[in-house]
């Protein structure tokens, strides 16, 4: 029965085959010659010689001496994978093959005896044949093999280590042992994203992950049954392939994380922490787990300003922010179910990325705070202290509540000056000044609501808590509101003669200015207090003068008490 010619070539290449991977040498193997191997190529690094019953990936080449190819694994275009030193492999191979290190490339010459013999293959080798062989040596490895993890870098602080069903984030590049790439997470230009230990990778990886620190550098080495095994993945990842992985962990948590809270500087005392409701001004750096700024306050010169506890700002934010003092400096870490999630923000916060905020409060406060007051040092004997419309003259230190020097009295020539409770002081200022005695100091903490608002002014920033240190240098007892002059007693009955010192039924402003004087100079009175009591006599002499012809009548002569009377009256 004839063969088809077909069929004749198929069984000529599985003959040859079979005796290349494991057909013992047949015939009288003649002098015993040996194998001659040449090691033209011996890689610099060789971490692992194969040895007897190792499990081997290699390409080679067959030729006669002719240089005539009878075989050749890069036309088949796949690797031959077998184990050696266990007669699987003619003897020549066997031998030839032993000792060799990945990427090595080898001449082998295989005498007739360790080859096919006087018999040889059929159409395809002839009897006592010398066959070469041209080598290179990809994979190795043992049954027996495990895990091999080096580590390359690794941080100084390490504060926690991955561990089973922790959801990690990594960059990688694959290599197959002999280094040739087959994939790479930097070239798609992502982490690669997924749980560990529970059955979403690779064995191997899910081993060699373990124990990790965030920005931690690993060489992962999986053998086969650690990785796809006899059936490799795809055109990238042959069967029984031993796959090396350089890993970069930039970052990890667990679903059951909270906010962790690192305290790098808490100021003492700590008078006072905040609370949900609170108003805070802070400064910080956003800072991915492998150190990557991804924004910063300092960056814009302004802090960030909100209330905590109230959903404006991330729940990680939210929770890390309670309890700070004013001055403290604190490290938040926020997981990303506590921050912007699987979705990420904008390009610089990647889906599922743990976020670390370095944090240095600057102030905070309760929208229904009052001012705060100490008293750093009052006189003995004060019977006498500052009332609503009193002049005071006083000096003060105005700063924010980190230090940061913004005003002082000191630095003109004499002290500030003001009327209490004519709105020329801001609230909290104003209210602090109240209730002191002459030589009195204090501290006063203004919140932002009685001080400079949510607008600051020149040189004070927004919603800024203010701090001053303030001391009364003196007091003048004040008028009531509207009033520039008022009597310490009953005003005389014939006011207007007395007024017109020269008689002459006119009081010009010389005049009135002289008769007040007198009055303030005889204790019968007291001008509005002011740094300037001519102008404020002017003013009371320009009221009086009510069609400003330079001089006072009998009709235009009115107290204050007199015209407020009038008043009501056209009211009612």
């Amino acid at each position: 029965m004839a063969m088809a010619p077909g069929s004749r070539c198929l069984v000529l290449l599985l003959l040859l085959l079979l005796g290349i991977l494991g057909a013992p040498a047949l015939g009288n193997p003649g002098p015993l010659e040996d194998v001659v191997i040449e090691r033209y190529y011996i890689p610099k690094i060789c971490l692992r010689e194969a040895q007897m019953g190792d499990f081997i990936r290699y390409h080679y080449n067959g030729t006669f001496k002719d240089g005539k190819k009878f075989d050749s694994s890069y036309d088949r275009g796949a690797t031959v994978a077998g184990v050696v030193g266990v007669g699987r492999l003619i003897t020549g191979m066997d031998r030839g093959l032993q000792g060799m290190c990945v990427n090595e490339r080898r001449h082998l010459i295989v005498p007739p005896h360790l080859g096919y013999g006087s018999i040889g293959v059929a159409g395809l080798i002839p009897p006592d044949a010398t066959l070469y062989f041209d080598v290179v040596m990809l994979d190795i490895w043992n049954k027996n093999d495990k895990l091999q993890v080096t580590t390359v870098s690794k941080p100084e602080r390490c504060n926690r280590t991955v561990e089973n069903s922790d959801f990690v984030r990594y960059h990688y590049n694959g290599t197959l042992l002999d280094g040739t790439p087959f994939d790479s997470s930097y070239s798609k230009g992502s982490t690669y994203d997924t749980y560990v230990g529970t059955g979403w990778l690779i064995k191997g990886m899910d081993q060699g992950l373990l124990g990790m620190c965030a920005g931690e550098k690993r060489s992962i080495i999986i053998p086969p049954f650690l990785a796809y095994g006899e059936k490799g993945y795809g055109t990238v990842i042959p069967p029984q392939a031993s796959l090396v992985f350089s890993v970069l962990l930039v970052d990890f948590h667990n679903p059951k994380d909270g906010v962790f809270l690192e305290h790098l500087e808490v100021p003492q005392p700590c008078k006072r922490r905040a609370v949900t409701g609170d108003f805070v001004r802070y400064h910080y750096n956003g800072t991915l787990m492998d150190g990557t700024l991804f924004d910063s306050s300092y960056s814009r010169n302004q802090t960030y300003n909100t209330y905590i506890g109230k959903g404006y700002i991330i729940p990680g934010m939210d929770q890390g922010l309670q309890g700070v003092c004013v001055g403290e400096q604190r490290r938040v870490v926020v997981p990303p179910h506590l921050a912007y999630g699987e979705n990420g923000a904008g390009d610089k916060i990647p889906g599922s990325a743990v976020l670390i905020f370095d944090v240095h409060v600057i102030d905070f406060h309760n929208p229904a705070d009052p001012v705060e007051i100490e008293t750093v040092f009052r006189p003995e004997g004060c019977n006498v202290t500052t009332r609503d419309r009193d002049f005071v003259r006083y000096h003060y230190n105005c700063s924010l509540l980190d230090g940061t020097r913004l005003f002082s009295s000191h630095d003109y020539e004499k002290p500030q000056e003001v009327t209490l409770g004519a709105n020329k002081v801001i609230e909290g200022l104003n209210s602090g000044l109240l209730d002191m005695c002459v030589g009195e100091r204090r501290v006063l903490i203004i919140p932002p609501h009685l001080g400079h608002g949510e607008s600051g002014a020149r040189g004070v920033p927004g919603s800024a808590v203010l701090r001053f240190e303030v001391e009364l240098i003196s007091m003048e007892e004040g008028v009531p509101e509207g009033y520039l002059f008022i009597w310490h007693g009953e005003p005389p009955a014939n006011l207007y003669e007395q007024m017109d010192l020269n008689k002459d039924g006119e009081i010009p402003a010389d005049e009135f200015s002289t008769f007040i004087k007198t009055q303030v100079a005889e204790g019968k009175g007291r001008l509005m207090p002011s740094s300037d009591p001519e102008k404020v006599i002017a003013d009371m002499f320009q009221n009086q003068d009510r069609n400003q012809d330079g001089k006072i009548t009998p009709e235009e002569l009115k107290l204050k008490s007199d015209e407020d009377q009038e008043k009501i009256h056209e009211e009612l």
